[in-house]
């Protein structure tokens, strides 16, 4: 096998075990919480070694930040997805079920978690900040585009529209992970209708209510 292939095929299996490592790492979070969760419970929950964990991820710092990083690339992958759909309201609508309603409750527990641990800890506040801030960016940046082909109101400021949908799905995200009674199916209808009014410009937004053009 040539040497190319036999690199890129390591570095694919590489790329696999950590994200086996993220995933058993989640588990732990959401049944334990960050500080309830040790390392030997994660390498337990990963069927490996310390030794060949910390080859991946020296601490559990370490792996939040890579649970970060692998949620802002799944979702940049989403918003190149609706950056570039035919039919920009059904994308939306499509991504925001997903995120929502189909994929596991656990991922809204271990969004709260790593706010909840932002309030106190340097390290996660800085992580939470800068996902955000990516967020908001990415967002604005496809509402952007969206506008300029008739999808989005001309009246709309799409930083700030991107400001308030992150403020809304910050809260479902709540909801999904604490409320007995939280209804995926009608809470989502709720969002959309609220972010429906915002792209059409029914709901007036200012630059001063939002972050800077």
């Amino acid at each position: 096998m040539p040497r190319t292939q036999v690199q890129a095929k390591q570095a694919r299996a590489k790329s696999d075990r950590r994200s086996e490592i993220l995933a058993a790492a989640q588990r732990c979070f959401v049944r334990s919480g960050f500080h309830g969760a040790s390392m030997q419970d994660i390498c337990n929950e990963a069927g490996m070694s310390p030794g060949n964990l910390y080859r991946y991820f020296p601490s559990k710092d370490a792996i939040t930040a890579g649970l970060a990083g692998r949620d802002r690339a799944r979702l940049a992958h989403d918003f190149a997805v609706l950056g570039g759909a035919d039919d920009f309201r059904a994308a939306f609508v499509g991504i925001a079920r997903k995120h929502f309603r189909d994929e596991p409750r656990e991922r809204a527990v271990l969004c709260l978690d790593i706010w909840a641990e932002a309030t106190r800890n340097p390290h996660f506040a800085a992580i939470t900040a800068e996902f955000d801030a990516d967020v908001v960016e990415n967002l604005g940046t496809v509402l952007e585009r969206a506008k300029a082909r008739g999808d989005v109101a001309a009246t709309v400021y799409p930083r700030c529209a991107a400001l308030v949908l992150s403020m809304l799905a910050s809260g479902l995200f709540v909801r999904r992970a604490v409320a007995p009674s939280f209804d995926a199916d009608r809470e989502v209808a709720l969002f959309l209708s609220v972010i429906g009014a915002v792209l059409d410009g029914s709901a007036a937004l200012s630059l001063e209510s939002g972050p800077s053009p």
